[in-house]
């Protein structure tokens, strides 16, 4: 079995209102999942359309106490397990630390398991944590009924700015907080990794300032849109050109969850990403 998958985060709440909108059923239905119940020490349930699997609920809990929730979570005939830790960071922060057993890389490219969407599951979720304690608007989840994969969300910044943060290599790799390569041209390389990784999408739609899209091969082509909404920058985004019998919901999950930080990068004058 390989290593738990971790993920670490910052949030700009104390643990008691981070513990809070992990385990009140009526916060986890704002920010993370369709349906929740929750009845602690005993019972920690969530699904429907953006849980994966969510047909019924299939989490069992382990351990849940101020700092702590330990939960199995049964995914395509294994029994998984999620554990998450809460440590005060001074007054008003939390760092939260996510660990979760049963995830391999390897799902996510051969699309064998719905275990391969954890990782960008997860982290869209922590994005969307993170936006709800902020006050900010929530980023679309994953719902793993639908094929129509597409959202938008409202920048408070000028569409020349966001625009050139979508396209400029450096900027793209400071707020997705891994190396992106790009060559902002048409058949230019979109190099996940930097320029040195060996695998580039290509970009295969360009309009400067207002649109660019970046075909990926078999996860399909991702078109990003922007536009002046009094003042503030309207970005929209969708993927298309996929297999619908095997929706990109690993890559859409990751490719959302970093306009959470996209946004931040543009709306927070001492701006520093969430993630750890």
């Amino acid at each position: 079995m390989t290593e738990p998958m971790t993920i670490r985060a910052r949030l700009a709440a104390p643990v008691k209102a981070v513990h809070h909108a992990l385990t009140d059923p009526a916060e986890l239905r704002v920010w993370l999942t369709e349906h929740a119940e929750v009845e602690l020490p005993h019972r920690y349930a969530f699904w429907g359309r953006h849980t994966p699997e969510g047909d019924a609920p299939h989490q069992r809990l382990l351990h849940a106490d101020d700092h702590d929730l330990r939960f199995t979570w049964l995914l395509d005939g294994e029994e998984t397990t999620t554990t998450i830790n809460l440590a005060e960071d001074g007054p008003d922060a939390t760092v939260l630390t996510l660990t979760q057993t049963h995830f391999d890389f390897a799902d996510v490219i051969n699309g064998t398991s719905i275990r391969g969407v954890l990782e960008t599951w997860w982290s869209l979720g922590i994005a969307n944590l993170a936006a709800h304690l902020e006050g900010r608007a929530l980023l679309p989840k994953v719902d793993f009924t639908s094929t129509d994969l597409r959202g938008d969300l409202l920048i408070d910044a000028p569409t020349d700015a966001v625009y050139t943060s979508l396209t400029d290599s450096d900027q793209a790799s400071a707020w997705f907080g891994y190396p992106i390569g790009i060559e902002p041209w048409v058949g230019g390389r979109y190099a996940m990794g930097g320029f040195e990784s060996g695998h580039a999408a290509k970009v295969v739609d360009l309009e400067p300032g207002r649109r660019i899209s970046v075909d990926w091969g078999p996860a399909g082509v991702t078109t990003w849109e922007l536009s002046e909404s009094a003042g503030r920058t309207r970005l929209t985004f969708v993927q298309s050109g996929f297999d619908e019998q095997n929706p990109p919901y690993a890559a859409w999950g990751g490719s959302v969850s970093g306009l959470a930080e996209l946004r931040r990068y543009h709306e927070m004058p001492d701006w520093r990403p969430i993630w750890l």
